[in-house]
């Protein structure tokens, strides 16, 4: 009799343990198995003929490998049917070894003692003396999905510079991390337009790197000879968790997939006096300043219900950064739940909230001559900044935004690859 009870009783655990490893293993099994092949991928297994015999020049930064890490660099280098002769590096530099604002000058790559040339800092587009030499132009950089980051401006400036000098432009796609369906944000008004938003799009756009390549070059006047080279195996409804493949920092502080769903949002924070987490390992995650009360702040974020997210009181000490080796209180936004999760009605909300919680310690970034502060140019206009003073509600100013974005569906559709 005990050991049939014993019997039983090991049948049972080992089906527990099965059935629990399914539900573990069953999701990431099925996306490590969906065959996606990237861009880069894709030209060198199918389409070199557009590189083969010419010279070539590339803009990327580490994000720019395949499935297996390996770099776009390293490939084409070691390549002998591909010339690569020039680098090009966006923010952060080709390497990524430099911190966010920091300026990369020109220097020789050690590893292939090519020519590396900075698009950041003075010059963001590439002049005609960079170009000598270059047959055809790649773009391969790994975007995350929000309208500020400002590699898709170094993309949208050097298709400015091919079109001048007449050289052929080739993006090798990649996915929005964020997936392609939802978009969300007021659009950009052009007078607000700066290197964190050139063009009237939405602050969360729902678009690959290649598809904004199409739609930057002909909706606002670019005119360059662009080439996508599509991925196969992504849908629209993936984000990056689906695609089975590794996440490499885009930048240093985009360390995980959780910083890139909460960026839309957290980083307005860098158009305040208060920390966007800089300078911790939670970038963007982290939100605070020394005036907070960790714990009354939480309680009013929570109390909003908003949806996908809850807040935990949170202290950090930024190791650089505003408030840098100073004790700041505040919260960690924590995504339970990333289709639901709307990170810049999310974003602004903790804006208006600090703000009417503080009113004499909260303060926007300073305006420049024109009246202009960062905060105007990260949201993309001048009249959020003003409906938050002024006490509008999130949902008032989402009603205002509506029609832009309704407005903007119509264009986006035009130039989408994927479904």
């Amino acid at each position: 009799m005990r050991n049939r009870w014993w019997m039983v009783c090991l049948a049972v655990i080992l089906g527990l343990s099965l059935f629990t490893g399914v539900l573990a293993k069953g999701p990431s099994e099925e996306k490590r198995n969906q065959k996606l092949e990237l861009g880069i991928e894709v030209l060198l297994k199918e389409k070199k003929y557009l590189i083969k015999g010419k010279r070539v020049g590339l803009i990327t930064n580490p994000t720019g490998v395949d499935q297996r890490l390996n770099s776009v660099v390293d490939l084409f280098y070691n390549d002998p049917d591909v010339q690569l002769v020039a680098l090009y590096g966006p923010e952060h530099g080709v390497r990524g070894s430099a911190q966010a604002g920091e300026y990369v000058p020109f220097y020789i790559d050690e590893k292939t003692g090519l020519p590396v040339y900075s698009l950041y800092g003075p010059t963001k587009k590439p002049t005609p003396e960079m170009l000598k030499g270059v047959d055809v132009l790649l773009f391969d950089i790994q975007d995350v999905g929000t309208r500020f980051y400002t590699y898709i401006y170094t993309m949208a400036y050097a298709m400015e510079a091919a079109k001048e000098n007449n050289i052929p432009f080739i993006v090798l796609d990649r996915p929005n991390p964020l997936g392609g369906t939802k978009v969300e944000g007021p659009v950009l008004d052009p007078k607000y337009s700066s290197f964190v938003g050139m063009y009237p799009i939405p602050l969360r756009h729902g678009m690959t790197v290649g598809e904004l390549a199409l739609l930057f070059n002909k909706e606002f006047g670019i005119g360059a000879d662009v080439t996508v080279v599509k991925m196969k195996g992504w849908k629209r409804s993936m984000d990056y968790d689906d695609t089975g493949l590794q996440w490499v920092l885009p930048s240093p502080n985009m360390p995980t997939l959780d910083t890139a769903f909460v960026y839309p949002g957290a980083a307005l924070f860098e158009g305040t006096n208060v920390s966007e987490g800089r300078g911790t390992t939670k970038p963007f995650e982290l939100i605070g300043a020394p005036f907070i009360d960790s714990v009354e702040l939480a309680e009013k974020l929570n109390a909003l219900h908003l949806p996908g997210v809850i807040f935990r009181p949170a202290s950090f000490t930024p190791t650089f950064s505003k408030y840098s080796g100073k004790l700041a209180h505040g919260v960690q936004i924590h995504v339970t739940n990333r289709q639901a999760f709307k990170p810049v009605e999310t974003g602004l909300a903790m804006v208006k909230t600090i703000h009417d919680i503080y009113p004499d310690q909260f303060a926007f970034s300073n305006e420049n001559s024109q009246g202009i502060s960062y905060f105007d140019q990260l949201i993309g206009n001048g009249w959020v900044r003003q409906a938050i003073a002024d006490g509008m509600t999130v949902g008032e100013m989402k009603q205002k935004w509506e029609k832009d974005i309704e407005a903007f569906m119509k264009i986006r559709k035009k130039y989408l690859l994927y479904w």
